[in-house]
């Protein structure tokens, strides 16, 4: 005889599974619940479904492997390793660049210093493009992460962009600002051309010598090679490149090598920790450099090295300039501007209209010193202002106390000649001041000093801040 399971009991076994499944999470939400009296919990009403509803929950993902791999290693060092992806090379010109690193340590410990500044910011930018992690090791064979330098081709910045490309890239070079210099638009001009040429090519080692020699060069040595039925690989386009970009692929090859085991080459590298370095602050009107660099408690050099496109004493530009500062710095930046009672610019502009308009002259109308003029404008000695240039000089007074406008920023230019040499035509009393000389008086004591014109120096070209070639 068949026996007959009533409903209840066909409900009433996998229910209480699910409850006993249930017991050890129920309990530990009783638990965990803050501030909940023990007799409100127990007391809860039950659902009024006697199955509670399961298909509607979701259950936590663990996030991208990508996001830990990112924030699991303790330094930028192992999260640029564990994003190496550009085929290695290895020769002979590889191990010689390893061994000119190796042997000097003083360098690597200069240049992965002001590495330390920008790295995590640099691999962070590649990491959201999926671009290979090594290309952030690039300024290191470019400008030794100086985002000084400035090559004899007139290539500035970490990334060194010519004008020309630096332009074709959006980035800003006027008499007040140079962004080849800046670390957030000339890095994500760097990365948005190295992109671009690895699209071009679909290879990183051609789209790094592109980098390094123009695409145009790189293109046309694979139509030869290939008219020549030869192939068109880095190794193979080598003999057709000039030795500079012959070098540049396997310098970065033999950097990539010392941080993927510096111990291997008797080198240590500082940790430089998985955070950010630095935060963007908004400008909210004309600031002097200074006083920027006070406000954040920072010496004028540590502020520089992070805002180094600035070229002027002052701090120009609309709302979209931003200033970057050490994280605890900009938090001490916004205190300190918010009790600030003074000025925040000391500076206006002046055009010159006339070619009587010496640094001299201009010096005593605006009460200060020709030398301080001519360092507020990089004016070189000797030299004086054409007429139509535009230059900085001190407020007269406290009450101007509006910015710059943006159309003189915009429009601004400053073209300098050197001294020419006093004539008798030029200068009746030119005569007058020999005669002095001659009687044995000093150069001072005329009106015009007797000396020659120097050769203006450029202070852009100073060795001091040319890249590093080896």
């Amino acid at each position: 005889m068949q026996t007959r399971i009533p409903k209840s009991a066909v409900f009433a076994a996998p229910l209480a599974a699910l409850l006993a499944l249930l017991a050890p999470v129920l309990a530990q939400a009783h638990d965990e619940a803050p501030g909940l009296p023990a007799t409100t919990a127990a007391l809860s009403p039950l659902p009024k479904s006697p199955i509670p509803d399961v298909t509607s929950l979701k259950i936590a993902k663990p996030a991208k492997a990508a996001d830990d791999e990112a924030f699991r290693e303790k330094d930028v060092w192992g999260r640029i390793r564990s994003g190496y992806a550009i085929p290695d090379v290895s020769n002979d010109l590889v191990t010689k660049h390893a061994t000119w690193y190796a042997t000097r340590p003083d360098y690597i410990a200069r240049t992965t210093a002001r590495a330390s500044l920008y790295l995590f910011h640099v691999v962070s930018e590649l990491e959201k493009r999926g671009m290979p992690t090594e290309l952030a090791l690039l300024p290191f064979i470019e400008s030794a992460f100086n985002p000084n330098a400035l090559s004899s081709a007139n290539a500035a910045g970490m990334w060194q962009f010519v004008p020309g490309t630096g332009r074709d890239f959006n980035l800003k070079q006027d008499s007040f600002k140079d962004e080849r210099r800046g670390v957030l638009a000339s890095t994500d001009a760097a990365l948005t051309y190295l992109q671009r040429l690895y699209d071009m090519f679909g290879d990183w080692q051609l789209a790094l010598a592109a980098y390094n020699w123009g695409e145009g060069s790189v293109q046309r040595a694979i139509k030869k090679n290939q008219a020549a039925g030869k192939p068109t690989d880095f190794d193979s386009l080598a003999d057709n490149m000039p030795a500079e970009t012959r070098n540049y692929v396997p310098k970065l090859q033999a950097v990539k090598n010392i941080v993927a085991n510096p111990a291997q080459f008797g080198l240590s590298l500082p940790a430089i920790d998985n955070s950010p370095y630095f935060t963007a602050v908004d400008k909210t009107s004309d600031i002097d450099l200074t006083v920027a660099a006070h406000l954040a408690e920072l010496s004028v050099d540590e502020f520089k090295a992070l805002n180094p496109q600035f070229k002027r004493p002052v701090i120009i530009g609309d709302e979209q300039t931003k200033i970057l500062l050490p994280k605890e710095n900009a938090e001490k930046f916004h205190l300190n501007l918010s009790q600030w009672t003074k000025e925040l610019s000391t500076w206006t502009t002046h055009r010159i209209t006339s070619a009587r308009e010496s640094i001299g002259s201009l010096a005593a109308r605006f009460k200060t010193s020709p030398e301080v003029i001519r360092q507020a404008n990089n004016i070189p000695q000797k030299s004086v202002l054409k007429a139509g240039s535009t230059i900085l000089v001190p407020k007269m007074s406290a009450s101007i106390s509006r910015d710059i406008p943006s159309e003189v920023v915009n429009n601004a230019t400053m073209e300098y000649e050197a001294e020419r040499a006093v004539s008798t035509k030029a200068n009746p009393r030119y005569k007058q001041a020999k005669q002095q000389a001659k009687a044995g008086k000093s150069e001072k004591s005329g009106p015009v000093a007797l000396v020659k014109a120097r050769v203006p120096r450029d202070a852009a070209k100073s060795k001091s801040q040319r890249k590093t070639n080896h």
